[in-house]
């Protein structure tokens, strides 16, 4: 008997169903529990990809101590407002909240994705909040924190409201550092450092309804094929009398969230002229405020908004110092 052939399955069946995501922000599901006190993610916006030169500094690597070349993404990062804290307790189904708490004072562009009261009773919200502390009703302390597009080269003025966990070692602690946070800015440097490992949260490029030979990666059938060539061949035996959802079916392609993890922050800084091409990003422009580096390509177009988390499964052997960058290209992407 000849040897049997191998023939893997065209496409992935780790994503489905794909579906469109709800909206182009992403839902963080989940986050790690984390000593460090202070918000554990921020977001920011993409501009593009350059390339940089560092030297090596992951241990056991062929080009360990040798300078090496990496494509890079940079990511502007305008400084997010705390415009609430809300309280969790943990029922049989999960978080439900219990209390939240808002601003004396809000971004006046919030004001076009929420209708709010004209009076924010700040205190009596304090109070009922950390009474159900003392009696343990808490389980999970998170901040609502929203975006500011309009400080950056973007086009819109309509922010976007997230939900960012709080770490820190204790309950207490936790929430005395989160009312300290209500109304302030918080920058992308007072929540990383230079040489960490971060999540990334998104919305990918959509492509809209395409068929099974593009969103599967099938074969093209011959030409004397009945019926068409770009479609699948078969869709399942007589018996059981059913097309199976493992079956590659033409639909929607791309738009769907993806988390990409472990993707170390290379640069923070907050002059963008430092890695802004000549001639500015395509379909972006140029930076004007704090941006990151981040090592890699990430999912989305040009002016997805980015999250960035804290990382939920960190690499065993990982560089823990900051890198060393020996040179940026800025070199036109236009031509020019």
């Amino acid at each position: 008997m000849g040897r049997r052939k191998s023939h893997p399955r065209r496409g992935s069946l780790a994503y489905m169903p794909r579906v469109r995501a709800p909206k182009p922000v992403a839902q963080v599901r989940a986050w790690p529990e984390s000593t460090r006190l202070g918000l554990q993610g921020i977001a920011g916006y993409k501009a593009g990809m350059i390339h940089l030169f560092m030297v090596d500094d992951k241990k056991g690597s062929l080009t360990s101590g040798r300078e090496i070349s990496l494509p890079v993404t940079v990511l502007e990062t305008p400084p997010t407002v705390v415009c609430a804290v809300r309280l969790y307790e943990r029922k049989v189904g999960g978080l439900r909240s219990v209390a939240e708490v808002w601003a004396p004072e809000l971004p006046k562009e919030i004001s076009r994705l929420l209708t709010l009261t004209k009076k924010q009773d700040a205190k009596k919200g304090t109070e009922r909040a950390e009474g159900l502390i003392k009696e343990g009703k808490v389980a999970d302390i998170r901040a609502i924190v929203c975006t500011q597009p309009r400080k950056i080269n973007m086009s819109k003025k309509k922010p976007e409201l997230m939900e960012v966990r709080v770490g820190g070692s204790s309950l207490e602690e936790r929430w005395n550092h989160s009312k300290g946070l209500l109304g302030k800015e918080i920058k992308v440097s007072d929540v990383f450092k230079e040489g960490e490992y971060v999540d990334v949260l998104a919305i990918t490029k959509g492509k809209g309804y395409q068929g099974p030979v593009k969103r599967w990666g099938i074969k093209i059938l011959p030409r004397k094929s009945e019926g068409g060539h770009r479609q699948v061949g078969t869709l399942g035996p007589w018996q059981p009398s059913r097309v199976f959802w493992s079956v590659p079916a033409p639909g929607q392609m791309g738009y769907h969230q993806r988390t990409e993890h472990n993707k170390r922050i290379l640069k923070l800084g907050s002059d963008g002229a430092a890695v802004t091409p000549k001639g500015g990003f395509l379909r972006y422009g140029v930076l004007k405020g704090d941006y990151v580096v981040l090592a890699g390509s990430i999912p989305g177009p040009t002016k997805r908004l980015i999250q960035l988390r804290q990382p939920m499964r960190l690499p065993r052997t990982r560089p823990t110092s900051s890198p060393t960058i020996t040179y940026i290209s800025t070199a036109s992407q236009q031509g020019a």
